[in-house]
């Protein structure tokens, strides 16, 4: 089936069903020995042009459209740390999830494919994420476009890798 990835209002009624199902998940899924998953959610405002967007996948057919994948991107602060990116325009993607009825079928490299891009439309120099090693595939993904393990740019206690992508 077509795939439409399309930027919505990070409030719409398909966000929250998608965010609802990944959050679920995660909370399943997440591994015991790191603790309790700390449910959160980021405010839909982030996710605001100039500052941000978010972007859902659909599966089109001749039925419709049906969300099957997504994920946001915001502007953050450059690691304050280091010198050298005092000028940097950092954007963090956030909520990249892809529904089971979507896994295998390159849904998370077409959501992915419209935050960068949007990434650099709005000026940013770095694409950070943060991810939990549990996360195999998603691991696999991040690194398989270029991005690179860096160190810890924020206190997500869900999270156990940071990885950078220079787009500028």
């Amino acid at each position: 089936m077509p795939l439409q990835v399309r930027s919505v209002p990070a409030d719409a009624p398909e966000v929250d069903a998608l965010l609802d199902a990944y959050l679920d998940e995660r909370e399943a899924t997440f591994p015991s020995a790191q603790g309790s998953y700390s449910r959160k959610r980021t405010p839909a405002v982030e996710f605001t042009a100039p500052d941000g967007v978010f972007v859902v996948a659909y599966e089109v057919d001749d039925d419709g459209s049906r969300p099957v994948g997504c994920g946001g991107l915001r502007r953050i602060p450059a690691h304050p740390g280091d010198a050298d990116e005092r000028d940097d325009a950092w954007f963090e993607v956030k909520h990249v999830y892809v529904s089971p009825a979507g896994r295998g079928r390159g849904v998370g490299t077409a959501v992915m494919d419209a935050l960068e891009r949007a990434a650099r439309d709005l000026g940013a120099t770095s694409v950070v994420l943060d991810t939990n090693d549990s996360l195999v595939a998603a691991g696999a993904m991040y690194r398989s476009r270029g991005y690179r393990r860096v160190a810890a740019f924020n206190d997500n206690p869900n999270a156990t890798a940071w990885y950078r992508l220079p787009v500028r």
